[in-house]
């Protein structure tokens, strides 16, 4: 694809750390049921291909936040724009991220969340990126650490597209940079 400067995760090293993953999630929770909240849209890819991978009973619920809208970097604004269907109280919750990045969004959410009174709350990321944190956020599961660059595939979009795209990628400059100027 033209789109793509460079390669950075592919998708055989993807699909290992999420096997890895799920099978750590597994052996923390046993046979504890465990609620997998999928935050939209960016986290469905991962959710689906980590959720083959645990062991233990799960349960799967939605959320949508935004902070992004259509630009490259979080405006830190976070809104809910789609909300939990199940209650998550005396339930052990995992919340499924595509990435975290500036930690804005995740903070706002972790707030929420806690406050539903779950019995556990724990975060599994596919990509952290900590170089560009704003907020400290005690993040339990980590599939790779990530330069602070703009990613774009499996699940990452730009503009809505590519998030089908099976590894991850840095996209060519000039397709967005008048947008980060």
């Amino acid at each position: 694809m033209d789109i793509v400067e460079r390669v950075l995760i592919t998708e055989e090293e993807i699909q290992t750390r999420v096997r890895e993953l799920g099978q750590a999630i597994s052996q923390d929770y046993g046979d504890k049921p465990i609620a997998l909240i999928c935050i939209l849209k960016g986290g469905l890819m991962f959710l689906c291909d980590l959720a083959k991978h645990i062991t233990s009973p799960v349960t799967y619920d939605f959320m949508s936040v935004s902070s992004y809208g259509d630009a490259t970097q979080s405006s830190g604004v976070v809104r809910i724009t789609k909300d939990l269907e199940e209650s998550i109280e005396g339930k052990h919750v995992i919340i499924v991220e595509d990435i975290i990045d500036t930690g804005l969004t995740l903070s706002y959410l972790l707030n929420n969340l806690r406050s539903r009174n779950p019995a556990s709350l724990r975060i599994c990321t596919l990509l952290n990126k900590p170089s560009n944190r704003k907020v400290e956020i005690p993040v339990d599961y980590v599939g790779f650490e990530v330069p602070n660059a703009f990613l774009v595939g499996y699940g990452l979009d730009f503009r809505q597209l590519y998030r089908n795209i099976p590894y991850i990628f840095i996209p060519k400059p000039k397709y967005y940079q008048d947008e980060i100027d």
